[in-house]
C-alpha cells in the first residue's frame, strides 16, 4: 500500500469553504484524487497541509 492511497482520516465533513475538516482536501481535490498521478497527489497533499496549518482544526 502506497502512502498516497488516500489522505482520508475518516473525519469526513466539509466546512463553508468546501474543505474537509479531516483531510483538508477540497471537494475538487477529493474528486481528482483517484485519477491523479503521484506528482499531482504530492501537490494536493502539499496544499492540504498548508490549509491544515492555517486552519483552526487540528
Amino acid at each position: 500500500m502506497s502512502v498516497y492511497d488516500t489522505p482520508c482520516v475518516h473525519i469526513c465533513a466539509v466546512d463553508q469553504n468546501h474543505v474537509c475538516i479531516g483531510c483538508h482536501l477540497t471537494l475538487q481535490e477529493m474528486v481528482r484524487w483517484p485519477k491523479a498521478d503521484e506528482r499531482e497527489r504530492e501537490e494536493i497533499l502539499a496544499r492540504a497541509e498548508k490549509r491544515r496549518e492555517e486552519s483552526d482544526w487540528e
